[in-house]
């Protein structure tokens, strides 16, 4: 509990937990809503299943997770590549809490997805002739 509480603060963000106790079963049920938080992501690694987050310049970065339903939209709310994540790009994450993980459902990133990068590569060929 202390760890959750602690986590809120951290993320600056409120969360709604709702808890329901049926009084016939006696069955608990705890269901927690999707937050978001506004920040910059601070590293991402194609391979891994997780980037880190920061949601203000002083917060230390936290792991937020990913899964192959997450999904990552420009500010025009299109659709974009994970390549397009940079460090240090603004970002809004909307989240939920999975057992003792930050799993994100969607990354709205604040500005345009960069260019891919494009290499021009010139070659100039010089050739002497000599008459004799």
């Amino acid at each position: 509990m202390v760890c959750a509480a602690s986590l809120c603060v951290a993320f600056a963000q409120t969360t709604t937990t709702t808890t329901t106790t049926d009084p016939v079963t006696g069955t608990t049920t705890t269901q927690q809503t999707t937050t978001s938080a506004a920040g910059s992501i601070v590293t991402y690694t194609p391979d891994s299943d997780y980037f880190m987050f920061r949601t203000a310049s002083a917060a230390a970065p936290v792991r937020y997770y990913y899964t192959k339903d997450t999904t990552v939209v420009d500010p025009a709310g299109r659709v974009v590549n994970w390549s397009s994540i940079r460090p240090d790009m603004p970002a809004t994450v909307y989240y939920s809490t999975v057992g003792d993980r930050v799993v994100v459902r969607k990354v709205v990133l604040a500005q345009p997805a960069p260019p891919p990068a494009v290499i021009k590569h010139e070659e100039t060929t010089t050739t002497t002739t000599t008459r004799p």
